[in-house]
């Protein structure tokens, strides 16, 4: 027999924290569907007091998933718990996850609070959530860094007090695995009623071992992970939800507890997520990364060749590479593309949005023979990001770049409903058309960073430009996808400077 082990993301929460990786209401009860399909126990689908916006979008991830418990995260204080409450209270099954800090840095300097006012602090955010749910999640912030005769103290007084989880986090990735799981077993051994209680942990990946850190603290009797897709999260990162199943599914001899997810929609899960973060996924990424199973080397080319599992733990097919086929052409009808968009988990919520992203599949499949499912992702993602209240729309552009001589451009926008013209010449076209979409937006925006990536393969694919900008300190993400390069630059600069306009993206949860 076998243990369960929980699987806990915070893609949608600790991951949407990145730097630019904020999500609208859409993106979100996108990539949780896909959670959903991916068979997470638990989706952390933000922090309902953070903002309106949080609130609003965790309400809605509630109204719509069944299969996973939705939680939202909330500080030790009645307002954020009972947000907390008010924001899961249509799902199906719901959770509130509550913490405060327990390391002597984190009282004496951030809280300003003594041990047990602490402690009088979580006991009554937990009896408040219980007004809420029974399903209530404990967080010891900082807990790598605590005393642990302070630890055993709160988690004894929060079991008492009706917590069914406590989660130990490495908040600022500080451990190494010898020690983590050492402090696990510990914990478990020393806490009264331990055993009537699940076990989480929850690291962060500073020092590049938030992975190894999680399976340590399983091995010695966790039963709860905390991580997020692709590893996103604060600073470096999260522990990664791909590497640790995956880990768990390989190395059975080693582990004795198994998950539920459906290890075949990992790939198409961290394409997505990729795909609406702006973050792209480095070729050497364990499991999802492009050279996760591709052999340069003559040997291990011979070796595959002969016989798979000498070089191969783990089959590519079973993480859902080769599973996203070519299911779409020019002569496809509408019914076949609301039926694939159903198949994907993409739900378009009106018969005008199936029409204008019919509309768009059309133009892209006069363009390039062959419809992949990540083309019809990133058209859903490009069609969402035109639903942006435009304040600047393209209205017409060009690019020209001659050896020996600088690149120039001319854009045509309109402006709040007026026509603007400018031309500018730049290092390259890309830069040539921000330029000129400066001259007349004159944003006073910082560029952190221009990404381009490739949907599928060959020289027809789209190409995928994510322009992250900062202004006043809001950082946001603007999308645009074109199989002409320049196109989906010119598109992603005007949706970022749109959000930016607009307000869709909120600032950081915690600024």
């Amino acid at each position: 027999m076998t243990d369960k082990l929980i699987i806990f993301d915070t893609t949608l929460r600790d991951g949407e924290q990145s730097p630019g990786a904020s999500m609208t209401k859409e993106e979100k009860l996108r990539i949780a569907r896909q959670l959903e399909k991916l068979g997470v126990d638990v989706i952390e689908a933000g922090f309902a007091a953070a903002s309106p916006g949080d609130f609003d979008a965790i309400r809605s991830i509630a109204e719509v998933i069944k299969d996973s418990t939705v939680c939202s995260l909330a500080r030790a204080n009645e307002k954020d718990v009972r947000a907390a409450g008010e924001a899961i209270k249509p799902a199906k099954r719901r959770r509130i996850h509550t913490f405060i800090a327990t390391s002597p840095i984190h009282m004496q300097h951030k809280l300003r609070m003594t041990e047990d006012q602490v402690v009088e602090r979580a006991v009554q955010a937990v009896k408040w959530a219980l007004e809420y749910t029974d399903d209530v999640e404990f967080s010891a912030e900082d807990a790598v860094r605590s005393e642990m005769d302070f630890l055993i103290r709160v988690f004894d007084a929060v079991i008492k007090a009706g917590a069914k989880t406590l989660n130990v986090p490495d908040t600022v990735g500080y451990s190494i695995p010898a020690l983590w799981g050492e402090r696990f077993k510990d914990l478990i051994a020393r806490v009264p009623n331990s055993d009537k209680v699940i076990w989480s942990t929850h690291c962060h990946n500073d020092l590049g071992m938030a992975s190894a850190n999680s399976l340590s603290a399983v091995m010695n009797g966790a039963r709860q992970v905390e991580c997020t897709i692709n590893g996103l999260g604060e600073r470096a990162g999260n522990a990664s939800l791909e590497e640790i199943v995956m880990a768990i599914k390989t190395r059975r001899d080693v582990f004795s507890c198994d998950t539920g997810i459906d290890t075949a929609q990992i790939v198409p899960t961290s394409k997505l997520v990729s795909s609406i973060t702006g973050y792209p996924i480095q070729p050497n990424k364990a499991i999802v990364g492009a050279n996760a199973f591709a052999h340069e080397s003559g040997i291990h080319q011979d070796g595959v060749l002969k016989h798979r599992e000498t070089y191969e733990i783990m089959r590519a097919e079973d993480v859902g590479w080769g599973a996203n086929k070519m299911v779409m052409g020019k002569h496809s009808g509408r019914a076949a593309f609301r039926a694939r968009l159903q198949e994907l988990g993409i739900v378009l919520d009106s018969e005008e949005a199936v029409n204008a992203a019919f509309a768009r599949f059309k133009d892209l499949a006069d363009k390039k023979h062959e419809i992949f499912d990540e083309d019809l992702q990133a058209l859903v993602s490009d069609e969402e990001a035109a639903q942006v209240s435009e304040h600047y729309r393209l209205t017409a552009m060009g690019a020209h770049s001659e050896t020996g001589k600088l690149p120039v451009a001319r854009v045509v926008l309109s402006v709040g409903g007026k026509e603007a013209h400018a031309d500018a010449q730049g290092g390259g076209p890309v830069d040539a058309i921000f330029k000129a979409i400066e001259q007349i937006a004159k944003s006073g925006t910082e560029l952190l960073l221009y990404s381009v990536n490739n949907i599928t393969s060959g020289t027809d694919a789209q190409g995928e430009v994510t322009v992250r900008l900062a202004k006043g300190g809001r950082v946001v993400n603007g999308q645009g996808a074109d199989t002409d390069i320049v196109t989906a630059s010119a598109k992603a600069y005007l949706n970022a400077l749109n959000k930016l306009h607009t307000g869709t993206e909120r600032a950081h949860p915690q600024v």
